[in-house]
């Protein structure tokens, strides 16, 4: 079962603060009896690569910089962020805090 790799949004999002934006993982779209299955009945993704980084927090007057950096798999929360259409695809701003884990 091959699964289709997503192309980078051509749209350019800067998040603010502490968030990052993620392109979630394509999930399969078919089970091994050949079975299609409807987007409503698919689990939410929890895998993704970022695409974009905020500059990180401010904490006592000083920025606090960020672990991630574009480019970086990792695993975060199932309903964890805020989904948004990004020429054509969906992408997830979420809290660098909600990322449970990078994928090395």
């Amino acid at each position: 079962m091959a699964t289709a790799t997503k192309a980078k949004p051509s749209l350019k999002l800067q998040p603010l603060e502490d968030r990052v934006v993620i392109m979630p993982s394509d999930e399969a779209e078919t089970m091994r009896g050949g079975l299609y299955i409807p987007d409503t009945a698919k689990e939410k993704p929890t895998q993704g690569e970022v695409i974009a980084v905020g500059p990180g927090r401010v904490e006592k007057g000083a920025r606090v910089t960020m672990d991630l950096k574009v480019g970086d798999n990792v695993i975060y929360g199932k309903y964890s962020g805020t989904p948004f259409q990004l020429g054509g695809d969906e992408v997830i701003i979420i809290k660098a805090t909600d990322v449970l884990a990078k994928i090395s």
